[in-house]
């Protein structure tokens, strides 16, 4: 651990010099998501005390309710991603389609930002955490220009950053820009996120297993396996494991990040292809959890930072954590692939 407090804004300075192509604005991009997360943090804390909580009576596009939370934190980000001049445009959740921006300072803009304002909202009633997820990804199209579809479309190998923040007992920042994940916690007495993880690296085994077992009897038959397989008692492989599922991947993903640990979405029978979003929130996630030495993959052996977007809105499924859980879960997905 540092022995003074370094701030997150020094940290991003202190890297932007292994980049050579870089010329300050992905520093300033991540300063304006950090500057961001402060606002949303802020109004979440005060949630029992202003009308923010509760449904909006708006249904997005993936057809979930949105909760008031969600459209505030999305208009935050949107709005301070505008006023960056640095990002041509925003692909979220929340939003049908792209948000392009076209005054003349965002238009000549290098980068693009996918992003989930406010992962696990329905627990904003409960008080249970939540959180933000971005990614990050140099455009395609040709600067001075509008964003293009294309722009967004990358697959996730081609993030230069990922991140997520974690509105918890208190909040956190976790990003990498490839070179490692690294932690802050936000000091509200300075209004400052300070490094508080330096190297965040997720234990290669650990003992907690995280799906919404609901929907067991919906699994495809090599997770239901899997499932038995971690709740069933083996002193040399120090099983059972421990059933941990918040219904916030941010949450679920943060806490395995710290103790080791498998997070897993797989395929349902209302979900044929996954419930998570390969963008805004697989991609990402995926992005950090192997900066942390850990694997994504959707569950067949296909690395989620390779597979090739076909939609904004793609859904996957999902299992990411530990190397060695998420090699074993694999196992028994190519053991049982030819059966329901």
């Amino acid at each position: 651990m540092p022995s003074r407090i370094i701030t997150l804004n020094e940290v991003i300075i202190q890297k932007q010099s292994a980049f050579p192509y870089a010329k300050g604005e992905l520093s300033r991009l991540l300063s304006h998501i950090g500057l961001a997360a402060k606002i949303v943090a802020k109004k979440i804390n005060k949630a029992g005390l202003v009308n923010i909580l509760g449904d909006s009576k708006n249904v997005n596009v993936q057809g979930e309710n949105q909760q008031k939370l969600d459209v505030f934190a999305n208009e935050v980000f949107i709005n301070t991603m505008r006023a960056s001049g640095i990002c041509v445009g925003i692909t979220s959740e929340e939003n049908d389609e792209m948000v392009l921006f076209d005054d003349d300072l965002s238009l000549d803009g290098k980068y693009i930002i996918c992003m989930d304002p406010l992962d696990g909202s329905s627990n904003i009633d409960v008080n249970v955490s939540i959180g933000t997820i971005f990614s990050i990804y140099r455009r395609v199209s040709s600067r001075g220009e509008k964003a293009t579809l294309e722009d967004f479309l990358q697959p996730g190998n081609k993030q230069v950053a990922a991140g997520y923040v974690l509105y918890g007992s208190s909040t956190m920042m976790v990003y990498s820009t490839g070179l490692g994940t690294t932690g802050f916690t936000l000091d509200n007495t300075i209004g400052e996120f300070c490094l508080s993880h330096p190297y965040m690296v997720t234990p290669k085994q650990g003992k907690i297993f995280s799906v919404n077992q609901g929907n067991f009897i919906n699994f495809p038959r090599g997770t239901k396996e899997y499932i038995k397989y971690c709740q069933e008692k083996d002193e040399a492989t120090n099983r059972p494991y421990s059933a941990r599922y918040i219904g916030s991947l941010v949450a679920d993903f943060h806490r395995n990040l710290m103790k080791g640990g498998i997070f897993m979405y797989p395929t349902t029978g209302s979900a044929p292809t996954g419930k998570l979003r390969l963008l805004y929130e697989c991609n990402p996630i995926a992005f950090l959890a192997e900066q942390a030495g850990g694997l994504a993959t959707d569950g067949l052996g296909n690395r989620i930072l390779d597979i090739q977007p076909t939609d904004i809105h793609q859904r996957v499924p999902f299992y990411t954590g530990s190397k060695d859980m998420v090699q074993r879960a694999e196992e028994f997905m190519e053991e049982y692939k030819d059966e329901k």
